[in-house]
């Protein structure tokens, strides 16, 4: 099993100094966040795209690009492009392009998105949500296939027999699909053959298991080995279960009360955050053994290929962020690799194949 981390580059008030980070300060972090997950064996780090005042990373690529020149061999993720919102072509180029400068470590993860500010950002209707992502979705492909492309849509001008380029180093590129419990974006998924990654952060992850089934019956159906799965989740670690909840809460409170003020669920309790850290919730809060545990049970639940850690849900001590790091790499990941009988995951099985979540509860429009 592949194990990695990603992050939103969130941007709220530092615990250490009760101010509001700033940008700059945020992606200095995140740039060493992802610079010690290379340095202690941690396969694969993301980030995702977000157009808020409380997330930094809006340009992915770029982020990737700069953390492209500081590692050696982890893989280089969005997670997500919100695709729905953003050209295919550029997209492409802008991967490509970080596939040349990592040496072949891009990968892209594309998703509708659960945050909306995009949408207006960029001159789209939110009617035509679900729309615009499978047309685009279908140009990106078509745009890995082939160097020259002919293609027409009902969102974007049409492309008649253009050349589309750099070209990248991994042919194919992989292209993952983000999935936050959507029965139709699984078997979309799985009918394109294309690895899904879902998203579980919250409720019983055991009852997304039909979910996985479903993604991997429609690739069956339409004649695909059963692509790679990835399954996202958020949490923390520290050397004591202790340590590793009384940081985190308060982190995890802030940012899920402030969106269920938007979206209209109610504040986080301790006790439920309690439960979400047991073994059957869906957070992945606690001590190395304790995440293990939880690792190794899901696996039992879903047979994925790929765990991905979204560690700064909030503003975290930085410290603690690294020393978390240092444990997903050294401890948890080690431990995972050898319960499953493989060896380390980076660099096995990338050749055909295509890891975070569409993100939190969303407020798409409810015709879809």
């Amino acid at each position: 099993m592949e194990i990695g981390i990603y992050s939103f580059g969130e941007r709220n008030v530092d615990p250490e100094t009760g101010q509001l980070i700033s940008p700059a300060e945020r992606i200095r972090r995140l740039l060493e966040e992802i610079e010690l997950a290379d340095q202690v064996g941690l396969d694969v780090f993301g980030v995702g795209e977000h157009h808020r005042p409380d997330y930094v990373v809006s340009a992915p690529a770029v982020v990737l690009a700069a953390a492209a020149a500081r590692t050696r061999r982890i893989r280089l993720t969005s997670a997500v492009n919100v695709l729905s919102s953003d050209d295919p072509v550029r997209v492409f180029q802008q991967f490509a392009t970080l596939d040349l400068i990592s040496g072949g470590r891009a990968e892209i993860m594309v998703g509708r998105g659960s945050f909306i500010e995009s949408f207006p950002l960029f001159g789209y209707d939110l009617r035509d949500y679900d729309a615009l992502f499978e047309e685009k979705l279908d140009l990106l492909l078509k745009l890995r296939e082939s160097e020259r492309v002919t293609w027409s849509g009902r969102f974007r001008p049409p492309i008649r027999d253009r050349g589309v380029y750099p070209r990248p180093i991994q042919n194919p590129i992989p292209v993952w699909i983000a999935v936050g419990g959507t029965p139709e974006s699984a078997v979309r998924a799985g009918r394109l053959g294309l690895p899904m990654a879902l998203g579980i952060i919250g409720g019983i992850p055991a009852r997304f298991r039909p979910l996985v089934e479903l993604f991997r019956q429609a690739a069956r159906e339409a004649g695909h080995p059963v692509p790679r799965l990835s399954i996202n989740s958020h949490g923390f670690i520290a050397d004591t279960s202790k340590d590793a909840a009384d940081t985190a809460f308060p982190a995890f409170k802030e940012v899920m009360d402030r969106l269920g003020r938007e979206r209209g669920w109610g504040p986080l309790t301790r006790e439920q955050f309690e439960f979400s850290r047991s073994l059957h919730g869906a957070d992945f809060v606690g001590n190395p053994e304790e995440v293990i545990e939880k690792i190794l049970y899901q696996h039992e639940l879903f047979h994925h290929d790929r765990f991905l850690l979204q560690l700064t849900v909030g503003t975290l001590p930085h410290k603690k962020v690294l020393r978390a790091i240092e444990l997903l790499g050294t401890k948890v990941a080690p431990a995972v690799r050898k319960a499953l009988g493989k060896g380390q995951g980076a660099g096995e099985g990338h050749g055909g194949g295509e890891g975070a979540a569409e993100g939190y509860p969303d407020l798409r429009p409810a015709s879809r």
